[in-house]
């Protein structure tokens, strides 16, 4: 699958189940090992899973797996399908961390 379907489909899903804040980074630019970051918002540890479970669904069905997932935890969780990570945060993680800050280089893709 390609990166822009598989990040529609990633996008779609989380949005399904109310994420909010949906963010992708284009990192091709800025890291030698990082290709996209999606990162979305999640209001507690429940929604985070129902995120998560929503993503991991939809790309199951599609035949994409993660390669990994770090968490969850009652504030985030980092899904990682290879060339796209997944980070679904609650909003005081979203704020402390500044993912988007810190690739404040990277390009912001539409979707």
């Amino acid at each position: 699958m390609q990166d822009q379907t598989l990040i529609q489909l990633i996008v779609n899903a989380a949005r399904d189940k109310r994420a909010e804040d949906v963010v992708v980074l284009d990192l091709h630019d800025v890291s030698s090992t990082l290709d996209y970051f999606i990162i979305c918002t999640a209001s507690a540890g429940l929604q985070i899973n129902a995120v998560q479970n929503a993503i991991r669904e939809a790309t199951k069905e599609n035949g994409v797996h993660a390669v990994g997932i770090e968490g969850p935890s009652d504030r985030w969780v980092l899904i990682n399908f290879g060339t796209v990570i997944v980070h679904v945060m609650t909003k005081e993680a979203r704020d402390y961390y500044d993912l988007e800050g810190l690739w404040s280089d990277a390009r912001n893709v539409a979707i």
